[in-house]
C-alpha cells in the first residue's frame, strides 16, 4: 500500500488502489493487490519486491512512508515460507505488460526471478498476487478494513477499494484531486545523529571526499569550515584530515559528542509535508461524517537537537463516529501511515491517555463517542522496531502531541 502511494505520487499519478481478499481454507488466503502507479523497470522488479533492506530508503533525511525497506520483500517470503509456492507480479511499465514468479534465496537474501510473460500493452502500474496460510481475518480495529480505512483518511487523494473473503465490496473514494507537495531530501543535522550514523557516511562517502573535515562539511547541513575548526580544538586527538574509511568508532564517538558542545543553527523546516488541515476536514467528512470536529497543526520543531519534525492532530465527535461504533478511539499515523499494532508502547498512545479528558466535559474517554487523530511528521521517525508498529517516547515529541492534542481538546470542549 505506501509503496504504491509514493509511486504513484512520484510519477504525478493520482493513485488508484485495489486489494482483493480471497479465502481458500480456515487460515489460508489469496492477496492481490493492484495500482495504477508507472510499474516497476525490469532490471528492478527482482531488487523491488525479492530482497530484503536493498532499497533506497536508508540513511535519506527525506519525509517519506516507509524506512525499514521490509514491506513488499517481507510479504513475498511470508508468502513463500507458508506455502512454498512462488508470488506472481505483474508490472505494466513504458508500454509493456510483463508477468514473474517470485521469490527470495534465504541464505543469500537474493531475488528469484522467471519471467513468464511480456506483451505490448498501454496500461499502467503494478499486480502483485501472493497466497499465504497460517493467517486469520478479522473485521476489527487490527484488520485490513480499518488499515485502508485509516489509510483512505490519510491520504484524501487517493480512491481505495477492498474486496473481502465474504465478497463485501468498500470503496473510499478521494475527496481531493491533488496529489499531496512531494518532500525533498535535506541534508542531516550534526545534532540529529550517532556514532553508527557517522561511520555510515563515512563508508559511504569515502569516494567523494578525501578528509573527515571536507565530508563534514559536504555531507551535513549547517557545517562550515570555520565549525570545524571549533570540533578540531575540542577533540584535537582525532585527525580530520583522515580519510573518511579509516575514521574508527572511538574517533565517530568524540566527534558525535563534541557536536553538543557546538552552537549550531537550526536544521531547515520546509521539507516536512503534513496531511494538511483543509484536507483532514474534507476526509474525515467523507469517511466518518462526524457531528463536530476539530484540527490542529503544530509549527515544525527538532527532536534530538536535530532532526526537524511536526505533528498535527484532529478531534472527531459524534455523529458518523458514535454511528460507526468508535468510542474513545486514538488513530495514529506516521507520515500518513496508519499504525494498528503495539499500541501501548507507542507515545502517541500513551500521551494521548495521559490528557485530563475530564477538563474538557469529557469524563470518561474510553466510552465517549470520539476519536483522536494524530500524524507525526518527520525526514526520521524514531520506530521502536523495524515493524514501525510505534513511535518511540522522546521527551520533545510527547510534548508536542500532548500540546496538539489538549488544542484540539479546547475545540471540542467550547463545542459540548
Amino acid at each position: 500500500m505506501t509503496n504504491s502511494l509514493d509511486a504513484c505520487e512520484e510519477a504525478g499519478i493520482l493513485p488508484e488502489i485495489g486489494v482483493e481478499i480471497q479465502q481458500l481454507a480456515e487460515d489460508h488466503f489469496i492477496i492481490t493487490s493492484k495500482d495504477n502507479g508507472p510499474g516497476i523497470p525490469e532490471k528492478y522488479i527482482g531488487k523491488a519486491l525479492g530482497k530484503m533492506l536493498a532499497g533506497t530508503k536508508f540513511h535519506r533525511y527525506i519525509q517519506q512512508r516507509g524506512q525499514q525497506v521490509i514491506g513488499a520483500s517481507g510479504c513475498v517470503m511470508f508468502s513463500y515460507l507458508t506455502t512454498g509456492k512462488p508470488a506472481r507480479a505483474i508490472s505494466c511499465s513504458d508500454g509493456v505488460r510483463r508477468e514473474y514468479e517470485l521469490t527470495i534465496d534465504l541464505k543469500k537474501n537474493e531475488p528469484i526471478v522467471k519471467k513468464l510473460s511480456e506483451q505490448p500493452t498501454e496500461e499502467h502500474g503494478l499486480t502483485v498476487i501472493s497466497e499465504y496460510k497460517e493467517l486469520k481475518y478479522e473485521k476489527s480495529n487490527k484488520g485490513p478494513f480499518e488499515y485502508l480505512r485509516r489509510t483512505a483518511l490519510a491520504n484524501p487523494h487517493a480512491t481505495i477499494t477492498l474486496k473481502e473473503p465474504d465478497g463485501t465490496n468498500s470503496v473510499f473514494p478521494r475527496s481531493i484531486d491533488k496529489n499531496p507537495p512531494r518532500p525533498f531530501e535535506i541534508k542531516p543535522h550534526p545534532l540529529g545523529i550517532g556514532p553508527h550514523d557517522l561511520l555510515e557516511f563515512c563508508q559511504r562517502y569515502s569516494k567523494d571526499h578525501r578528509r573527515v573535515s571536507s565530508l563534514l562539511q559536504e555531507v551535513f547541513s549547517r557545517v562550515s569550515a570555520n565549525k570545524v575548526a571549533e570540533l578540531r580544538a575540542l577533540v584535537p586527538d582525532v585527525d580530520f584530515d583522515k580519510n573518511p574509511a579509516q575514521l574508527t568508532w572511538p574517533e565517530a564517538e568524540k566527534i558525535v559528542n563534541s557536536f553538543k558542545q557546538v552552537k549550531w543553527i537550526s536544521p531547515s523546516m520546509d521539507a516536512l509535508v503534513p496531511i494538511g488541515k483543509d484536507q483532514i476536514e474534507i476526509s474525515f467528512k467523507n469517511i466518518f461524517s462526524p457531528e463536530y470536529l476539530v484540527v490542529t497543526e503544530r509549527s515544525p520543531k527538532v527532536y534530538r537537537g536535530g532532526i526537524p519534525f511536526m505533528v498535527e492532530a484532529a478531534i472527531a465527535y459524534g455523529g458518523g463516529v458514535a454511528a460507526a461504533g468508535k468510542k474513545g478511539e486514538i488513530m495514529r499515523f506516521a507520515n500518513r501511515v496508519p499504525m494498528l499494532f503495539d499500541t501501548s508502547g507507542c507515545a502517541i498512545t500513551e500521551t494521548v491517555k495521559s490528557v485530563e479528558w475530564a477538563r474538557y466535559n469529557l469524563k470518561d474517554f474510553e466510552e465517549e463517542p470520539i476519536v483522536v487523530l494524530v500524524n507525526f511528521v518527520s525526514v526520521y521517525v524514531p520506530y521502536t522496531s523495524a515493524g514501525k508498529l510505534a513511535i518511540a517516547v522522546e521527551d520533545d515529541i510527547v510534548d508536542e502531541i500532548k500540546f496538539a492534542v489538549m488544542e484540539a481538546a479546547r475545540g471540542i470542549h467550547r463545542y459540548i
